[in-house]
């Protein structure tokens, strides 16, 4: 379990995945929506999830060495013209703390219930 400090304060994890596509993770938000580019869904089995570094909840931010400027649009096209090779930084942090907040009620009511 994370402890809070670990949960506000903001670090880069940089991620190489290779092989090729699919890479096994899901993208929403974006500029065009008003949201950061977060990673929502890591398919069991698939690259990102052997690489063990993704998470759900972390903010895309460097794709293949391009910073991103929040574009869904910009970061597809990145991810795509990666042929064997995908190297990604993400931020993680206080997205986070706000999955862990929301989730957590949630998970005390179900486990209460038992």
């Amino acid at each position: 379990m994370e402890t809070v400090e670990q949960l506000v304060s903001f670090h880069h994890v940089q991620v190489q995945l290779s092989g090729g596509a699919p890479w096994g993770f899901t993208l929403k938000g974006g500029l065009e929506h008003g949201e950061p580019l977060i990673i929502t869904k890591i398919e069991d089995g698939g690259k990102a999830a052997l690489c063990a570094k993704l998470r759900v909840g972390d903010e895309l931010v460097n794709i293949n060495g391009s910073a991103l400027y929040g574009s869904r649009q910009e970061a597809l096209i990145l991810i795509k013209g990666s042929y064997r090779l995908l190297k990604l930084a993400v931020r993680r942090g206080m997205i986070n703390l706000f999955c862990s907040v929301l989730t957590s009620p949630l998970k005390m009511e179900k486990d209460s219930s038992h």
